[in-house]
């Protein structure tokens, strides 16, 4: 792991808030990685995720709370020749930078992802990781906990994430889709299962579709993620599951950032 050395080509940006739990076991699993550079940008820890990340070798900063803003910090301040932007509980592969760099010197290729894999049991989670993966390769769309990578050179020529409620990620692989391919790695990147085990699986993944339906129905993004987070709190089950594909369609057309 490097920390400001001249030899870097590839900076991995690990957004940041109250991670403490998993910080250190996703930064060891990066540590004699030659010519990789990593930058944690917190939004703000109450917890000790800057000292755990400093104490691992990390590059730390300061940044506006909110993924995408946090993100385009971290590249601010990167020395790598590629981007990697890794979620604070998702392990890459082992051979990593040599994948990453294989793939973007494809003709073609835009931007990479991993494969998806759940740190988990059960043939729920395999259903699962199929059903991402196969729509990954379909539709060439990833999402951040698959680790997406590309060169600075094109990120900056993106303007970078834009500083969205949610979906980030998605707004700008769909971006990417207009100009290029999707690199899919036959690897596979480790996100925890905290998300479904907080909610339980099922009612995790149907929220996300909906989010991802209202998305496409044009709904702001500053509006689903108030829906969001007042239904992860909700216990209404199926039938708030129901009224909240309601809120769906009345919302849309009708939103307000």
């Amino acid at each position: 792991m490097l920390t400001g050395q001249k030899t870097c080509d590839i900076s991995i940006i690990i957004p940041t808030l109250n991670e403490a739990d998993c910080i250190g076991q996703t930064l060891a699993g990066l540590s004699g990685q030659p010519g990789v550079e990593v930058i944690v940008a917190d939004g703000g820890s109450h917890d000790q995720t800057v000292a755990l990340a400093r104490a691992a070798g990390a590059r730390v900063i300061s940044a506006p709370l909110g993924r995408g803003s946090q993100q385009n910090a971290g590249a601010l301040v990167a020395q790598g020749r590629a981007l990697l932007f890794l979620h604070a509980d998702t392990r890459l592969p082992e051979g990593f930078a040599a994948q990453i760099r294989a793939a973007l010197a494809l003709p073609g290729i835009v931007a990479g992802a991993f494969r998806f894999a759940v740190a988990a049991q059960g043939w729920r989670f395999r259903l699962l990781e199929q059903g991402v993966n196969r729509r990954a390769a379909w539709f060439g769309l990833a999402y951040g906990d698959q680790a997406l990578f590309l060169s600075a050179a094109r990120f900056q020529a993106m303007g970078g994430f834009k500083e969205m409620a949610l979906l980030e990620d998605l707004e700008l692989v769909l971006r990417l889709a207009k100009i290029g391919r999707l690199a899919l790695l036959p690897t596979a990147a480790l996100t925890s299962a905290r998300r479904w085990q907080r909610l339980g699986l099922v009612r995790t993944t149907v929220i996300n579709q909906l989010i991802l339906l209202g998305f496409f129905c044009g709904i702001s993004p500053n509006r689903l993620a108030r829906w969001y987070n007042g239904l992860r709190k909700d216990k209404g089950g199926f039938f708030g599951k129901q009224e909240a594909v309601q809120v769906l369609i009345r919302d849309k057309g009708k939103q307000k950032p």
